[in-house]
C-alpha cells in the first residue's frame, strides 16, 4: 500500500491523534514538513491519499504552496482520491474546489459543541455519534461549501464545521488534538487570548479537565477517521 501523505504548515500543528490511528490502523503515511521547505508533490503517483493539516497563516496568504496544494486537491477530487483536511486544511479543500474563505462572525477558540447536520452525509460519515459533540477549535476565518458538498457539522459560533464530498472531508474543527497540544497552543498562540469571551476561552479554561475532554474528541475521531479511512483499508 502506498503511504498516505500528510502535509504540516508548522511544527506544532502535526498530524496529533490521526498519526495514532494510522499507526492502529497499519495504514503507512509519510510527512511533507512544508515549514521546512520542503517540496510539494505534483502528483499522486506515490500516495494512497492526501492530509492537510492546519497553521496560523491564511488560505488567501500569497504563499507559493498553497496553490501547490490546491491543485494536488483538484487533481484528487477529479480521480475520487481519499483527501482530508483540517482546519487551514479544510479551508484549502474548499477554496480548492471553488469555495471562499472569509472571516467568521467571531473568532473560535477552545472547546465548543458542534451539532450533526440533517443531511444524508451527515447520516454517513457520523453514524452512531451523539448529536451534539464537545470538539477543540482555533480559527478566525470560515470556508463556503463547494458545489455538491454536502455540510456534516455546523454550531452557532461558525456554520460550516465540516462537509463531505465523495471521498473528501474538510473540517474547520480540530479533531487531530493530543493533551500536549492543546497545552503547547495556548502557550505559543497566547496572544490570540489576550481577550476572551463567550467564543474565546482563556488557557485555564481550554486545559481544564483535559484528559476527559481529549478522551471524548478522540472517540468521535475515532469514528470519522476510520469513515474516511475505509476506501484505504
Amino acid at each position: 500500500m502506498r503511504p498516505l501523505t500528510i502535509f504540516r504548515h508548522i511544527a506544532c500543528e502535526g498530524p496529533g491523534y490521526l498519526a495514532d490511528v494510522l499507526e492502529r490502523h497499519a495504514v503507512p503515511w509519510r510527512l511533507v514538513r512544508v515549514d521546512e521547505g520542503e517540496g510539494i508533490p505534483d502528483t499522486l503517483d506515490d500516495s494512497s491519499g492526501l492530509v492537510f493539516m492546519g497553521g496560523p497563516m491564511s488560505v488567501n496568504d500569497p504563499l507559493p504552496w498553497i496553490e501547490q496544494e490546491m491543485r494536488l486537491i483538484r487533481m484528487a477530487q477529479a480521480a475520487n482520491f481519499p483527501v482530508l483536511g483540517h482546519c487551514l486544511g479544510g479551508q484549502l479543500i474548499s477554496k480548492a474546489l471553488g469555495g471562499t474563505i472569509s472571516a467568521n462572525p467571531v473568532r473560535e477558540i477552545g472547546w465548543h459543541s458542534v451539532r450533526k447536520c440533517d443531511t444524508p452525509a451527515a447520516a454517513s460519515w457520523l453514524a452512531g455519534l451523539p448529536d451534539e459533540t464537545i470538539l477543540f477549535h482555533w480559527h478566525g476565518e470560515t470556508f463556503s461549501l463547494p458545489e455538491d458538498a454536502e455540510l456534516i457539522l455546523e454550531n452557532d459560533n461558525c456554520t460550516h464545521q465540516a462537509f463531505a464530498l465523495g471521498n473528501t472531508l474538510a473540517l474547520q474543527c480540530h479533531v487531530e488534538m493530543l493533551t500536549p497540544m492543546v497545552s503547547e497552543w495556548a502557550t505559543l498562540y497566547a496572544h490570540e487570548l489576550e481577550e476572551t469571551g463567550s467564543t474565546v476561552q482563556s488557557a485555564a479554561q481550554m486545559t481544564a479537565d483535559l484528559p476527559a475532554r481529549i478522551d471524548a474528541a478522540q472517540q468521535f475521531a475515532d469514528q470519522l477517521y476510520r469513515r474516511w479511512l475505509t476506501p484505504l483499508l
